[in-house]
């Protein structure tokens, strides 16, 4: 028998019982539209999550503090010492001991670490653009940790001596700026107080303008503008109130693989360090997405499962209707083997209509939700798209459907593939 003439006798014989077979293809219709969505929204999620954790840290960084000796030694909370010294009064919430020179040079010592630097914070009290209004500035005091979305222009140069700042999108109208790409290029003041309170204005190119993410907020700086905005923060500032850092920032080789970041962190903990990758930090926010998806995934795929159990007595109902013509194929001399293709052929196509008809509907309803979605309820979250529907994801839940299908008929297939010819020809 031809594969086309397979195939053509196999559609017939689904579409004998409309009611039937409408009634199958709608429970696999249900499994393959839930399926569909939950993978869009998983897509989607992750998606937006990976652009947010890009965002909130490079692949090549690592945060470095001191190790407490407390920490270490008790796994619950250890006793107050009231002989332990306190360390300046803008350290006093941090349980971690500020960062020396000989620190810095002991983490760049350490094998696979290419340069490492302590976190400065600088405390600008405005930006303005071209004489347009002072508006207040918040800095992104991470941002030699980020590789932020960005919406127009390029990243920060940190090697360069030009001082450069990546703009929120939310300054843009602010600052007067027909759109982001016409802030790009432009120079913007910043005012700073130095330490007897004198107000200083330090320019600044604008190298890009990023989009606000839900894990961090505020301009970015380069090394550039953060030496120059902290020289004059730090004008008569007495040298015994001198300013320390308790977090460094560690780069490492971007290809590095994770046995060699695992070593490296090891090495830093040997010296008496902590460090830590993005991974370590928030990773759990991709762990709960991945099994809420999950999750929802499971119950589309019961619903898949009950599908095939129809698509069984589907077809066992069939091979019993068509007991004798069977047989009459069997007595022209149709293998077993035909018949049993014939009858898989048939389930294969319910579970391909069924799949079908469902990712077709949870694209089109999907797409649609999506728009209503982000640009009513969501619009802050900039970035996301809730539905994301891709090739691979929805071509892979129509091949499992119809995988499923196929199994589902494998029982009436080989029954319809057993019957006795004679006996069924005499079947009544």
């Amino acid at each position: 028998m031809k594969i086309t003439d397979m195939l053509t006798t196999a559609v017939g014989n689904t579409l004998r019982s409309k009611t039937r077979t409408t009634l199958t293809v709608l429970a696999i219709f249900i499994g393959a539209f839930t399926l569909t969505i939950t993978s869009a929204i998983g897509t989607g999620v992750s998606d937006y999550i990976d652009n947010q954790i890009g965002a909130f840290g490079a692949k090549d960084v690592l945060t470095v503090t001191k190790a407490s000796e407390r920490t270490a030694m008790h796994e619950g909370p250890a006793e107050y010492d009231p002989d332990a010294a306190i360390v300046g009064a803008d350290l006093a919430q941090f349980e971690t001991e500020p960062l020396t020179d000989d620190d810095l040079d002991a983490i760049r010592r350490v094998d696979g670490i290419l340069d490492v630097s302590a976190v400065r914070q600088v405390n600008p009290r405005y930006i303005e653009y071209d004489h347009r209004g002072k508006y207040m500035l918040d800095v992104n005091a991470s941002a030699n940790l980020t590789t932020p979305d960005l919406a127009a222009g390029g990243q920060l140069d940190n090697a360069g001596d030009e001082p450069q700042i990546l703009l929120l999108s939310s300054y843009v109208d602010a600052l007067g700026f027909a759109d982001a790409a016409g802030a790009v290029g432009t120079t913007v003041r910043i005012g700073i107080a130095d330490y007897t309170g004198a107000l200083h204005e330090v320019d600044a190119t604008v190298a890009g303008v990023q989009n606000q993410t839900i894990l961090a907020s505020g301009a970015a700086l380069n090394e550039a503008l953060i030496d120059e905005l902290h020289a004059v923060q730090s004008i008569g500032q007495p040298s015994a109130t001198s300013e320390q850092s308790v977090v460094a920032i560690a780069h490492f080789n971007p290809d590095a693989t994770e046995a060699q970041i695992d070593a490296i962190q090891a090495a830093l903990a040997d010296a008496g360090f902590q460090a830590a990758t993005v991974s370590d930090q928030i990773g759990v926010i991709q762990t709960v997405v991945d099994g809420i998806i999950a999750v929802l995934n499971s119950f589309a795929v019961i619903a898949l499962i009950a599908a095939g159990f129809g698509i069984v007595n589907t077809l066992l109902m069939s091979v019993q209707e068509r007991t004798r013509e069977i047989g009459l194929m069997k007595a022209m001399g149709m293998r077993g083997g035909s018949i049993y293709a014939l009858f898989s052929t048939e389930a294969v196509f319910i579970g391909f209509l069924g799949s079908v008809l469902g990712a077709a509907a949870a694209v089109g309803i999907g797409s649609a939700a999506n728009g209503l979605i982000v640009d009513r309820f969501l619009i802050d979250l900039e970035g996301l798209q809730v539905l994301r529907f891709e090739f691979v994801p929805v071509a892979s839940i129509l091949l499992t459907v119809m995988l499923i299908a196929f199994l589902a008929g494998t029982l009436p297939a080989r029954k319809a593939a057993r019957q006795n010819p004679i006996d069924a020809l005499r079947y009544e």
